[in-house]
């Protein structure tokens, strides 16, 4: 199993940007899909943006497209979400995740962490 650890989240002002981090436990990453989600307040949990490590192929949720940036460092075994244009309704606890299958779909993801909140004030 996969041990994922997020961090980078915080309480920033509209408009603010933020990176946030999530450290992978291996390397084997070559066939796996990572991803990040959140859950905002009182609402289910949600896709924000994917990728795989064996290739190049990203993708966004609409409200992710444009302000929202996902990216590896291999070297590192770490995941990032480059967040920017923050909104309130970004406000949430974001989740990475790892699975064989994955995009969009949160129940392809096998391994996930505890999360990191995000707070965006107006």
């Amino acid at each position: 199993q996969e041990e994922l650890v997020e961090s980078g989240g915080g309480l920033v002002q509209a408009g603010d940007s933020l990176r946030l981090s999530c450290k992978a436990s291996r390397r084997t990453f070559d066939s796996y899909t990572m991803g990040w989600f959140r859950r905002p307040p009182g609402k289910e949990r949600e896709f924000v943006a994917s990728f795989r490590w064996g290739g190049s192929t990203t993708e966004y949720s609409d409200s992710a497209k444009g302000r929202f940036t996902i990216s590896k460092d291999i070297g590192k075994s770490t995941v990032y979400l480059e967040m920017t244009s923050l909104k309130p309704e970004d406000t949430a606890v974001y989740y990475c995740a790892a699975g064989l299958g994955g995009g969009s779909n949160a129940q392809m993801y096998t391994d996930w962490g505890q999360g990191t909140q995000v707070t965006v004030s107006s």
